[in-house]
Formats: structure tokens, C-alpha cells, sequence
């Protein structure tokens, strides 16, 4: 479970990477949001989803939730188990919250620039918090 948790967060994080970056030169130079600009984003909330899945899949059954119910405070003191047991799940989940809120928000804009704005802001804070909290160590 891990290893499909590892290799999905690649496709993640690509396609995550190409929405945000797509929407800013959309944004900047000024384009039509086309249906290509819609799949983006929703391919984009559809494979963050499904590793959010993974990814509680995983976490349930992983060591580091097995010490966080045995003891707390040693978790907590451990820099390592604290980013694996707390800070990183609970950074995917308001990343993967901030994803969906840009999808729902993008819907009701009527104009290409503010559906192109929404993206940058929602999926690009997201994106900054997923980079912010992989355990680079462990994935690698």
C-alpha cells in the first residue's frame, strides 16, 4: 500500500504542478478557459482524491498511527514520527479541502480570468502545502 501511495503521489504532484502552471499563463496571458483548462482541473481533483484515499488507507494500518494511539508524546517529541504520524496527513487533507473548494468555487465564475485566478489561488496554496510536508526522506 505504501509503494502505490509513493508512485500515485508522482502522478499527483505532476499533474498538480501542470494545472497551476497552466492556469497562470492562462491568467497572465489572458486566455479562454476551454474545456482543456476544465479537464485539468478536474483530472486534477479526481487523482488527489483517490490518493487522499490511498493515503487513509495507508495511514491506518502504518506504524506511525499505531504509536500516535500508543503514545502521544513521544510521537509529538519526535520530529520525524510527528511529520509522518501528524503533519503530513493532516497537510494532504487541507490540501486535497483546498483543491476541491478551487474546483467547486471555479464552477460558479463566469469570467475565463476569475476561473483561471481561482485555480492559481486554491490549487496553488494546495500545491505549496503538499511540497511543504512530503517526508522527502522517506520518499526517495
Amino acid at each position: 500500500m505504501v509503494q502505490i501511495h509513493s508512485y500515485w503521489a508522482y502522478i499527483v504532484l505532476a499533474i498538480l504542478i501542470f494545472t497551476v502552471v497552466n492556469a497562470i499563463i492562462g491568467l497572465s496571458q489572458k486566455k479562454e478557459f476551454t474545456d482543456k483548462d476544465l479537464r485539468f482541473g478536474l483530472f486534477t481533483l479526481i487523482v488527489s482524491h483517490i490518493q487522499l484515499l490511498i493515503g487513509l488507507g495507508w495511514y491506518f494500518m502504518s506504524p506511525w498511527f499505531k504509536a500516535l494511539k500508543s503514545g502521544t508524546g513521544d510521537v509529538m517529541g519526535d520530529k520525524t514520527a510527528r511529520l509522518l504520524a501528524v503533519e503530513h496527513p493532516l497537510m494532504m487533507i487541507i490540501a486535497i479541502v483546498l483543491i476541491t473548494i478551487g474546483w467547486s468555487k471555479h464552477k460558479k465564475k463566469t469570467e475565463d480570468a476569475a476561473k483561471f485566478k481561482t485555480f492559481v489561488i486554491f490549487y496553488g496554496i494546495a500545491l505549496v502545502l503538499i511540497l511543504s510536508r512530503i517526508p522527502w526522506n522517506n520518499w526517495f
